[in-house]
């Protein structure tokens, strides 16, 4: 059994209730739960919030709210990580067993539900976590800084050395982490050595924290609307 756990607290300090922000015309959070829904692959699709309105827009998008989620995993000091383990475990009280878990996050507009199906099957062989990864457009090998009003390279033996020598280097594209529900449980780091990437285009990637960022995701909806 798959369990998909949508981790929306209503509290934001740099985009305030962008959970539930309309993104043309939905609810930002109601595209999280369709590309769930699109998979095909989860027995449940859940939204853990501590908010009663957020969990009565989750429940009219379609989405289960089974819990309000306790204040001590919704701060602002929360690892969202807190928030899937009480899931899980909320679960396993009621003796309702899911294998595998994936969180996804709840402001991805771009998300492709495709990417969430792919991540499964490669978590079939993977040790640990398989989450959403997008490469660097340029080589932060070459980064530089300013310390004392002086610009300092951040790896100064690759000056020399050509963009297409250095190696591709990704980060966290911020839209689903998937892992087998005892991993969740007992593995607290997702980016370990036994841990796998779906690479995420970056056209289709953005991670929403503040109204700049809305704005971004917006203009990069409407593109990929218009290929």
């Amino acid at each position: 059994m798959n369990l998909a756990i949508i981790p929306a607290r209503a509290g934001s300090k740099r985009l305030p209730k962008k959970n539930i922000k309309l993104f043309f015309k939905k609810p930002i959070l109601s595209y999280s739960i369709n590309a769930a829904k699109k998979t095909n692959l989860f027995d449940k699709i859940i939204v853990s919030t501590d908010s009663v309105k957020l969990k009565k827009i989750a429940e009219d998008l379609g989405a289960e709210v089974p819990f309000l989620r306790p204040k001590k995993y919704s701060d602002d000091f929360s690892n969202f990580n807190e928030s899937i383990i009480h899931a899980i475990k909320w679960f396993n009280n009621k003796k309702i067993i899911f294998n595998n878990t994936c969180c996804i996050y709840p402001t991805s507009p771009l998300i492709n539900y495709k990417k969430i199906i792919k991540g499964f099957k490669l978590l079939k062989k993977t040790k640990s976590y398989v989450f959403s990864g997008c490469a660097y457009r340029s080589p932060p090998q070459r980064s530089f800084f300013f310390k004392s009003k002086k610009l300092n390279l951040l790896y100064s033996s690759n000056y020399n050395k050509r963009s297409q020598d250095l190696k591709k280097i990704f980060h966290d594209a911020g839209q689903f982490y998937w892992a087998k529900s005892k991993t969740w449980l007992n593995e607290k780091k997702i980016f370990n050595k036994n841990s796998n990437i779906v690479e995420i285009d970056y056209l289709d990637f953005i991670d929403i924290n503040s109204i700049e960022d809305f704005n971004i995701a917006k203009k990069l909806f409407k593109l990929k609307k218009n290929y």
